[in-house]
């Protein structure tokens, strides 16, 4: 099994990421699992000796069923945040490269996972509508609407202090 970029250190958590976007039809494609209240975008922790395009293509295809190809890096996201699930009571440190997919021209996928909080399973939401759910990273709502066309670096601090 490999092993993710992901180490503890004390009561401080940190991962490097790489998630995807996906939008079909005006809508974009998030999980969700049986534990968390939320929404979250599709990706996966980057494993050791793996590039960030490498894992984000493996992680589409675990989580959807579907083959995607990546279009372009989109966002760079800096994350600090309290950890909840499986990381409760961390303090997070998360780095993560969002790739815009191409899309296929439908929405279709064929999956039914499992990730560490339990079963998951993936949503469409309208991104006009994504304001009105419980969505992460938050910056979706805003940034989705009109994509930039070069690489956004986005810094979210929900934590303010991480000691090691």
């Amino acid at each position: 099994m490999e092993k993710d970029c992901c180490f503890t250190e004390g009561s401080n958590w940190f991962r490097y990421r790489a998630a995807a976007i996906i939008i079909e039809e005006g809508c974009v494609l998030v999980a969700g699992n049986e534990v968390a209240n939320y929404y979250y975008s599709i990706g996966g922790g980057v494993q050791l000796g793996e590039t960030a395009e490498q894992a984000v293509v493996r992680e589409v295809f675990e989580e959807t069923g579907v083959h995607y190809d990546i279009d372009r890096l989109a966002f760079i996201h800096e994350n600090f945040f309290p950890g909840d699930g499986s990381i409760e009571g961390f303090s997070c440190h998360e780095i993560a490269f969002y790739f815009l997919m191409k899309p296929r021209g439908k929405k279709q996928v064929n999956s039914t996972g499992y990730c560490t909080e339990g079963k998951e399973e993936v949503y469409w939401i309208p991104i006009d509508e994504l304001a009105k759910h419980a969505v992460f990273p938050t910056f979706y709502a805003e940034k989705l609407r009109d994509l930039p066309q070069v690489v956004e670096h986005i810094v979210a601090k929900e934590v303010d202090t991480i000691e090691f």
